[in-house]
């Protein structure tokens, strides 16, 4: 059996939704296929490795290939199931090449729903959630973790707050000034189930920051004297809620 694949420097890692275990075969098929045969050069015998969400992760081994296919089957697991923080990223959806970013990014950073919101002052309102899909399944084989965000659809404003769980805390990017430094606030903060709210390129409306101000689950916060592009204050609230309050400490 030869090496783990390391042909660009590191272990080939693929999501697949298929069950995994012990002698488990998984056929891998069209694009992960061209990928793994023709710019990997994998062959039989050649290791990757394999995750699928629920199952960890496992060690495979290449054990046939055909032209447009693979099998490969699953001989050790090599890391549990594991759930990243309870946080999720609640964005206005903006221009397409920052929402590509912004996917790959909150994935690496380790949320665990991604949620486009359809505000007043929204100007993208049609959102690709498959290529959203697809960043972040890249962006998790890349980034070591075991599993994908999940994509949910984009929602209107109102209708998502008139269904949002009791439980679960909203950090509310406020370009206000006058909230609290998002660090100083989310030490002062009770753990938990959380969410990171981020407005469009102009911002929340008047009335939609008063209604997010007045719901007791609501934790308004400051990003700093500079203003941040949306998808740069997604991103570093997303980073400032990891080293406080979760998995980076």
């Amino acid at each position: 059996m030869s090496d783990d694949l390391t042909y660009l420097g590191g272990k080939l890692r693929l999501f697949v939704e298929a069950a995994l275990g012990q002698g488990a075969r998984v056929v891998i098929e069209e694009g992960q296929a061209h990928y793994v045969l023709h710019v990997m050069r994998a062959k039989a015998g050649d290791r990757l490795s394999l995750f699928n969400g629920s199952d960890g992760e496992w060690l495979a081994e290449v054990s046939e290939t055909a032209k447009r296919t693979c099998t490969v089957e699953c001989t050790q697991q090599i890391a549990p199931q594991s759930q990243v923080p309870d946080v999720w990223l609640v964005f206005a959806p903006v221009k397409k090449t920052p929402a590509d970013y912004l996917t790959q990014k909150a994935t690496e950073l380790g949320v665990r729903v991604l949620q486009p919101v359809i505000t007043r002052r929204t100007i993208v309102t049609r959102v690709n959630t498959e290529r959203m899909r697809a960043n972040a399944v890249e962006a998790a084989e890349q980034s070591g973790r075991v599993s994908v965000p999940e994509i949910r659809e984009p929602l209107g404003f109102d209708k998502l707050l008139a269904a949002w769980p009791v439980e679960r805390r909203i950090l509310f990017c406020d370009e206000g000034g006058d909230a609290a430094p998002i660090a100083e606030a989310l030490q002062k903060a009770p753990r938990g189930s959380w969410a990171v709210f981020t407005g469009p390129e102009g911002g929340f409306d008047p009335a939609e920051r008063a209604l997010l101000r007045s719901l007791p689950l609501v934790t308004p916060v400051s990003l700093g004297a500079r203003i941040l592009r949306a998808d740069t204050a997604a991103l570093a609230a997303l980073a400032v809620w990891q080293s406080v309050c979760g998995d980076w400490h």
